[in-house]
């Protein structure tokens, strides 16, 4: 049991491919979402996948491990919905996490959450989640981090919750975790994939087989006023914007000039760009999310693939977590 752990709310397993990198051994999984099975049992064929609402999952039936990892639904708290936090039926499946946590007591835990979260009018809410893990037996440390600095080409602030038993008389210290020296950039991370791109069919279904490269194509279709309120284009030379859970918000490929601002949240497309704007990939998306290419996803609807990628933990950030609670064990 020294390296096994299981996973919550796993999605398409950013977190668990990241620790399985890092030399753990993820052998339990749990997601509801029926469009992302498929992707995990393909892409994680040694991790048993339970399909079940969590809340009608009983403790019992989890296998022992030294290691809990997961990151709850980010939606109640997110800065971008109405921020309902512990009051949403979302917000509450924290507690979950918790309730199992509290039953198996393995030696750590890692929770991943937006950094929403950590917004004043959820001061309460997140003391509650924290006293609730000490009550659970385990002394918590929590950052807010960027994944830029650790191996990831995007800006994407993340809120990081790390526990270790209180028998163990350990506390995980984040200045430790020392980002990289140098930042990976968009040329760096989908350079090599300009050009080979096909845009979906009937604006989001996908092409199939037909992707030389797999799962590089993207969605096509009109741009919101609100996606038009500020710039959507980071260059070759820069780091991604965050890799939304929408197709519809996905960031401007870096072959477009940047936008340029008419308005108080106003932007427009520049007409004099070499190139034309286009939307990521979900192949790109999957790259600046640091999965590698042989991560297939499966889907016919190309917003089920963004979605996926999007509500991921980059891989690269998860392992270099993992990498520093391995030191721990």
């Amino acid at each position: 049991m020294d390296n096994k752990v299981i996973s919550l709310f796993s999605g398409c397993g950013g977190l668990d491919l990241g620790f399985t990198k890092a030399g753990f051994d993820v052998i339990w999984a749990n997601e509801f979402d029926k469009q992302i099975w498929h992707t995990y049992e393909r892409n994680h064929p040694q991790t048993t996948l339970d399909k079940r609402d969590i809340r009608h999952i009983p403790s019992g039936d989890i296998p022992d491990c030294i290691g809990i990892i997961g990151g709850s639904p980010c939606q109640s708290w997110s800065e971008a919905g109405k921020q309902k936090g512990i009051n949403d039926d979302r917000g509450q499946l924290f507690l979950e996490y918790i309730r199992i946590l509290k039953d198996k007591q393995p030696r750590f835990f890692l929770a991943e959450n937006v950094s929403g979260m950590l917004h004043k009018k959820h001061q309460v809410a997140v003391a509650n989640i924290l006293a609730a893990f000490e009550e659970a037996g385990y002394r918590v440390s929590y950052r807010l981090l960027d994944t830029k600095y650790y191996g990831v080409p995007q800006e994407r602030k993340r809120v990081i919750f790390i526990g270790f038993h209180v028998d163990l008389n350990k506390k995980f210290c984040f200045d430790k975790l020392k980002p990289a020296s140098n930042i990976l950039t968009l040329k760096q991370a989908i350079g090599d994939l300009w050009g080979c791109e096909l845009p979906a069919i009937a604006r989001s279904k996908t092409n199939g087989e037909i992707c030389h490269i797999p799962n590089h194509e993207y969605m096509e279709g009109d741009f919101s006023s609100i996606y038009m309120s500020r710039n959507r284009v980071r260059l070759w030379d820069e780091v991604s914007f965050t890799i939304q859970a929408s197709g519809r918000h996905s960031p401007i490929h870096p072959q477009a000039n940047r936008m340029i601002q008419v308005g108080k949240d106003k932007w427009i497309f520049d007409s004099a760009s070499p190139f034309p704007y286009r939307r990521l990939s979900v192949r790109e998306s999957a790259r600046i999310q640091t999965f590698p290419d042989e991560f297939i996803f499966y889907y016919q609807d190309l917003a089920a693939a963004y979605k996926m990628i999007g509500n991921a933990v980059s891989v690269n950030f998860a392992q270099e977590i993992a990498k520093y609670i391995k030191t721990y064990s």
